[in-house]
């Protein structure tokens, strides 16, 4: 992951609904939940909730998958690993 992949990353997930539906999709594991799922298990109406995945999708910090007329997000935990790894070692050193 190069340095603007990660910024992106990290601009993506700074926001408090961003953060909860990549927690959520964390929990649910490689299956993913639909979005309508997901917008019940948070309250986040579809139209916020659309903008944020796609905002994620762009990040590389959710996967998404179509099966019929559903799209399946899961989190990519790879990308977020990357990012932690990241600050762990460039912005905590000597911490």
């Amino acid at each position: 992951m190069d340095a603007d992949a990660r910024m992106l990353a990290l601009a993506a997930i700074a926001h408090t609904s961003r953060m909860a539906v990549f927690k959520v999709l964390s929990t649910a594991g490689p299956q993913g939940m639909s979005a309508g799922e997901i917008s019940e298990k948070l309250g986040i109406v579809p139209s916020s909730l659309s903008f944020h995945l796609k905002d994620m999708a762009r990040a590389n910090l959710v996967f998404a998958r179509r099966e019929r007329t559903f799209i399946y997000y899961s989190a990519n935990s790879d990308a977020i690993r990357e990012v932690i790894c990241f600050l762990s070692e460039n912005c905590l050193a000597g911490t």
